[in-house]
């Protein structure tokens, strides 16, 4: 695979596998389904591709078959502010492409990852005609909205293990991420760059998360083991404070 040509270039069919892997098409009727098999396209990116850019004109509705994707832009400072990752069976960007208005974010790829993209006019074909595909896409927006309030005030908490525990708790989301297991397969770099934190302070903070109980590191990754733990950890880490503040007292 060559380096030289873009993404969109390395464009191909998917492998009766890949489409397996995208759970939204057990939704449609069969005559939907082969319209939407027919049309989706899927790109082997590399570790730094971007699958959109802020202010390309939209032309596909993308999800993760394999890898791991960040969703970002940059403030007026020139800072990156990441909104949230995107774990393999994960769909993004419905809602610019319902408005068919340019991207306001970036997608990237953060390891080598292969992407599926719907393109726009069959994304409008199915709302047209599917009932299962129009709730399918308005459980995602909602859902998407939760998340995005849920990650807005992570990123104004000054505590890094809440932060991270909530950016973890975020890929298990089974409406948003149906294919997630209990394991994520994650490195603490990668970790880091999503939550916007040093890779030491995401060490500090998954080290806390496992003692609490709530995670075990794994070889390449970790598991969940109290998931509403997670989702909950601003009162975890209070938890643990207290329970400090007890010790030494």
């Amino acid at each position: 695979m060559s380096h030289e040509l873009s993404l969109h270039q390395r464009r191909r069919e998917p492998t009766p596998q890949e489409l397996r892997n995208i759970s939204w098409l057990n939704v449609l009727q069969p005559h939907e389904r082969a319209r939407a098999e027919a049309a989706l396209l899927v790109g082997d990116a590399l570790p730094g591709d971007y699958i959109c850019r802020i202010g390309r004109p939209v032309t596909y509705w993308f999800g993760l078959v394999e890898g791991l994707l960040k969703i970002h832009s940059d403030n007026a400072h020139g800072q990156t502010v990441t909104f949230t990752g995107v774990p393999p069976g994960g769909w993004v960007g419905e809602g610019t492409v319902v408005k068919r208005e340019p991207y306001r974010y970036n997608i990237q790829a953060l390891r080598k990852s292969v992407v599926a993209g719907l393109p726009i006019d069959t994304f409008h074909w199915l709302l047209d005609h599917s009932l299962n595909f129009n709730r399918f896409v308005l459980d995602q927006l909602n859902e998407r909205l939760g998340q995005f309030i849920a990650a807005r005030e992570s990123d104004r908490m000054n505590s890094p293990e809440v932060r991270v525990a909530r950016s973890l708790a975020a890929f298990f989301n089974p409406v948003l991420y149906p294919g997630m297991a209990q394991v994520l397969r994650i490195t603490q770099q990668e970790l880091a760059y999503l939550v916007g934190l040093s890779r030491q302070r995401v060490n500090e903070a998954l080290a806390n998360l496992q003692e609490q109980g709530a995670i075990r590191i794994e070889y390449g990754g970790l598991r969940v083991l109290d998931l509403a733990a997670l989702r909950n950890a601003q009162f975890l880490s209070h938890a643990a404070a207290a329970e400090g503040l007890a010790a030494s007292a």
